[in-house]
């Protein structure tokens, strides 16, 4: 097993949505941690297809067991935008000369969540090899197979601590519901997390509700661990 600690100021884990209201997840997604550390790993996960206008994720990633946890859980902010577009048609025309001076004069106001403080652990077991290119990528092995700066969610929000930690601990570890013991009283901190995308066929993107143990745990708990990709 290997268990990184990343350390952040902020970070954004999307949910599927449109609007005006971009809402996060409570926590750093397995989705999100997974494509983190194939990057560490230097492994490639995109796959260009002529046939899609969009980037697609490649086939026969390898598979591991994930858990995540909180030393502290992070904070939920809200950003206000002002957001400018290119309408279709005549849409907001009325705005064009008085209010935009005929530039893009759709005017949307938007608000965004995002996270800050985030100190969490994301731990990985089951696959050996995959666990070895994620430590010789730590030392920097993979740097000419990487690509990009290391984020959570947004390319504006960099880590600042990534490191493997061989002193865990205790963390409030997050839990399936589904999974977790029966427990009649609703969890506070209960969020949905994005467990695996599907590119191709979104509907085949899976996601659980997660809510992290009352108390700081040294252990792992069964209930925490997810397969990704699933």
């Amino acid at each position: 097993m290997i268990c990184l600690y990343v350390q952040a100021p902020f970070g954004v884990f999307r949910t599927f949505t449109t609007g005006s209201f971009r809402p996060t997840a409570g926590f750093i997604t397995p989705s999100a941690a997974y494509g983190l550390v194939l990057n560490i790993a230097g492994i490639e996960s995109r796959h260009e297809d002529p046939k899609h206008s969009m980037t697609l994720t490649k086939q026969g990633l390898p598979r591991v067991r994930m858990a995540l946890g909180a030393l502290r859980f992070p904070e939920i902010q809200n950003l206000y935008q002002q957001l400018h577009n290119y309408p279709v048609g005549n849409t907001g025309k009325e705005h064009q000369h008085s209010r935009a001076r005929y530039n893009k004069y759709n005017i949307v106001p938007a608000r965004r969540e995002f996270l800050s403080d985030i100190c969490a652990y994301v731990c990985l077991d089951e696959n050996k090899e995959l666990e070895n290119a994620i430590r010789d990528g730590l030392d920097g092995a993979h740097n000419d197979d990487r690509y990009g700066m290391m984020f959570l969610g947004d390319n504006n929000f960099l880590i600042d601590i990534l490191r493997e930690e061989t002193d865990r601990k205790p963390a409030h570890w997050y839990e399936k519901i589904s999974e977790r013991a029966s427990d009649d009283t609703p969890r506070p901190r209960t969020t949905r997390l994005t467990i695996s995308i599907n590119r191709r066929h979104m509907a085949d993107t899976t996601s659980a509700l997660f809510s992290p143990s009352y108390l700081k745990q040294q252990d792992i708990p069964e209930s925490a661990w997810v397969t990704v990709p699933n």
